[in-house]
């Protein structure tokens, strides 16, 4: 790991073990911006999920070919790479908040424009801009509550952060439900984009609740302004690599299953939009819980148990949930429960992992970088899956291009080193 002169505390595992004890330590301000960081990436969520979601009814309108849909998606999760680093060296520059304030308008307008596409190639560029907000918001947040909270519960604050992501994505299916049920689909996917613009309200509460984290606020006077290029110098480059790596394999695997399961449930199990719902809400709670607990375990047995233990249930869950006919509809709703957990839990140790590999001055770009990295390469798998149904089942596609990146997390979790408990500074 680069040098980034950071030391280690007693952990959590050494004293209070509690998912909750965290928010009892808290002060006022450091509470505002846990619930404002978890609101922004639960609404970040919402609106990136939404197209996955209309992928199915974007066909059938649209008569767009599985990589034409896949390729969207990954256009919106290669420009969120590009917001992710940029929005995060713009918040070495010019400070957390007023960042991510930038990048929720970004993605709130990102929405709004999506709901008038006229093709999809307006949609891509719409999609774009969505995802450069994306991108920023999601690594700023993630960067301004690791350093407003205590090391030894980095890991469980950044599990219910990061199960925010869940809230988001339920929000997203319960608008499905809604919208469909109320209007025709010609309309429905327009009325859901436009639901995705709502979280520029979010702004005000930003501007007036939350604070610049100290020790960010103390790297910028102490050491001016970062370079983009920081964390490519000698000191960083290997957390830089070895954080990217980890990142493609954890959000690699996410995406081939996540975004083409609607699909899957509809094409292959011959489940409709409206009746898709229960299978995708059990998905969605296992990941609420997978978040939590992942935060939970990171604190108490270290971010490596996480990601080895994550990646290989992970693979042999995918692999059930994609490729065994004789299932139930009953059992596949079973199924996706602990699918949902295990494809989920390891973030809650990439992102405290992340923010610990760099010294402040560096950390929004260093963990903006890498966590998008990941969304950019891990972003192509979904054009894959789509580009690889010319070839093979969708099942096939989505379970091949799963386990290639939970075997690269896996690979990547034996040649980091443990971050646990490690004390940010400067």
């Amino acid at each position: 790991m680069g040098t980034v002169n950071q030391t280690k505390l007693p952990t959590a595992s050494d004293e209070r073990v509690g998912v909750l004890d965290f928010y009892g330590d808290m002060t006022p301000k450091t509470r505002k911006a846990f619930w404002a960081c978890s609101a922004g990436f639960a609404l970040d969520a919402m609106d990136f999920m939404m197209f996955p979601l209309l992928i199915g009814t974007l066909i059938a309108l649209w008569g767009m070919d599985g990589a034409t849909a896949g390729g969207i998606a990954t256009i919106s999760l290669w420009s969120s790479a590009v917001g992710g680093w940029l929005g995060g060296f713009l918040s070495d520059r010019v400070g957390r908040v007023r960042t991510m304030q930038i990048t929720v308008l970004l993605f709130s307008v990102g929405s709004l424009l999506s709901g008038f596409a006229q093709s999809p190639e307006q949609l891509a560029i719409y999609r774009a801009l969505l995802g450069i907000g994306f991108g920023g918001e999601a690594a700023v947040a993630a960067v301004t509550l690791s350093e407003a909270v205590s090391a030894k519960y980095r890991g469980r604050v950044m599990g219910f952060y990061a199960s925010s992501y869940a809230v988001g994505w339920a929000i997203a299916v319960l608008a499905q439900l809604l919208t469909f049920y109320l209007f025709e689909p010609e309309i429905a996917w327009r009325v859901m984009f436009f639901i995705g613009a709502l979280p520029a309200i979010l702004i005000f509460y930003i501007r007036r609740h939350v604070e610049e984290p100290a020790i960010a606020a103390r790297a910028k006077r102490e050491q001016g302004r970062p370079s983009l290029m920081g964390i490519f110098t000698n000191g960083n480059l290997r957390s830089t690599i070895l954080g990217s790596l980890l990142s493609i394999g954890a959000q690699g695997g996410f995406y081939s299953l996540m975004i083409w399961m609607p699909q899957f449930l509809r094409a292959e199990r011959n489940i409709s939009v409206i009746g898709s719902t229960p299978y995708l809400l059990v998905v969605i709670f296992g990941a609420f819980l997978g978040y939590v607990t992942g935060g939970w375990l990171s604190d108490r047995m270290g971010r490596r148990f996480v990601f080895i233990g994550s990646s290989i249930l992970a693979a042999s869950l995918a692999y059930v949930y994609t490729h065994i006919p004789q299932l139930s509809d009953n059992i596949m709703l079973l199924i996706g429960f602990p699918l949902g957990f295990v494809a989920s839990s390891y973030y809650s140790a990439v992102l405290p992992c992340l923010n610990e590999l760099f010294p402040t001055s560096v950390r929004g770009s260093g963990v903006g970088f890498t966590y998008n990295a990941g969304r950019a390469v891990g972003g192509l798998f979904p054009f894959l899956v789509g580009a690889f149904t010319a070839t093979m089942p969708l099942s096939s596609a989505i379970c091949l291009f799963a386990l290639i990146s939970y075997g690269l997390l896996l690979v990547t979790a034996l040649f980091i080193g443990e971050t646990n408990g490690t004390e940010l500074r400067a």
